[in-house]
């Protein structure tokens, strides 16, 4: 058994307990609830909520089936999917979503996915003009867990492909290996494509052309340059017991720049948006305020350190205009960004003779 106090895991621990905080949120859980969720894991509640703490595959399986309990959604997979996001898978998410194409994201979840669930497989074939994702699932698990957990992994590997290529992907060809559920016509609300049930394999079938679009969804060195500048000001946060305001740091740094918002926040500490204004308090801190601490050091940072244009620096940070951009800069730093960078460039760039 864990020991809760001092944050000891099992051997063979190596699954990121991101995914079942993920779950909890689904299900809206506070920390008082949270017992329920690990019931017959032998974690606890600390445990779960260290962001770098590991779990068992069976810790893992045990979760799912004590959520798909605790929900009375037999569908809870296709939600936890749609959930998913680049942060949740870590660096794998970050190179996948930062990949030039989608087949070159898939390429590199099939390398990565060991990292972060090591008893799922992805395998990848192609047959004449189209690319099959088969996926599999290793070790012994009951059918209501693999059926929840081929709904979220079909899910996840389709978002990954609708956001990169800008489109719903209508051609894709979904098979499930288990039999067509009760809640089958809510597979609509969650997956494109054609379904298929009680077939041999779990498998996604894809036109190649699809897959190698190229990624509509950002400029792939732009995405690189922000996702160095966030693992930088990760780093720095000092490590130890952490604070509410380092935490929230963290969760600002996981997400694109401005769009965790306070519910989301509160939600992801499992308590209610006023207990962390509390908390934030005791700590003589604000969400707003940490906030714009954030973006503030972000904008700087571009200007300082890249030659993009304000414009793009705007997109960069989720501004929906560069006027807004403008304005909220000046109230970090009483002067506009262009300002602000002639500033810097205007510093003496060499050190003084002795």
């Amino acid at each position: 058994m864990t020991d809760d106090t001092n944050g000891s895991q099992k051997v063979g621990a190596d699954i990121p307990s991101t995914y079942s905080r993920l779950i909890a949120r689904e299900l809206n859980l506070l920390a008082k609830n949270l017992p329920r969720l690990l019931k017959g894991t032998g974690l606890g509640t600390k445990q779960l909520l260290n962001d770098d703490s590991l779990i068992t595959v069976e810790q893992q399986v045990q979760i799912l089936r004590n959520a798909l309990e605790l929900s009375g959604q037999p569908e809870l997979g296709l939600r936890l999917g749609k959930r998913l996001t680049p942060a949740t898978h870590g660096a794998m998410g970050f190179v996948a979503y930062s990949s030039p194409d989608y087949h070159s994201a898939l390429k590199a979840i099939h390398t990565f996915l060991p990292t972060r669930a090591s008893f799922i497989e992805l395998h990848l074939q192609y047959v004449s003009e189209h690319l099959e994702c088969i996926v599999d699932f290793q070790g012994e698990l009951d059918d209501e867990v693999r059926r929840c957990l081929s709904d979220t992994m079909v899910t996840t590997l389709l978002e990954f492909g609708e956001f990169m290529i800008g489109r719903p992907l209508h051609e894709a060809r979904i098979y499930f290996a288990h039999p067509k559920p009760e809640y089958h016509s809510l597979y609509s609300e969650f997956l494109s494509g054609q379904l298929f049930f009680d077939r041999e394999q779990l498998k996604v079938r894809l036109p190649l052309a699809a897959c190698r679009e190229p990624n509509a969804s950002a400029n792939h060195k732009n995405y690189q340059l922000a996702l160095q500048q966030c693992e930088s000001m990760l780093e720095k946060l000092q490590p130890g017991h952490p604070t509410y305001q380092t935490r929230l740091k963290k969760m600002m740094l996981s997400r694109p720049p401005g769009t965790l918002s306070e519910e989301e926040a509160a939600a992801s500490l499992f308590m209610s948006k006023r207990t962390l204004a509390r908390k934030l308090k005791q700590e003589s801190s604000g969400f707003r305020e940490i906030r714009d601490e954030i973006l503030s050091q972000q904008a700087s940072s571009y200007l300082r350190d890249t030659q993009l244009t304000i414009e793009a620096i705007a997109a960069l940070m989720n501004y929906h205009d560069s006027a807004n951009f403008r304005r909220a800069f000046k109230r970090w730093f009483g002067l506009p960004p262009e300002q602000f960078r002639q500033n810097i460039r205007a510093q003496p760039t060499h050190k003084a003779e002795g």
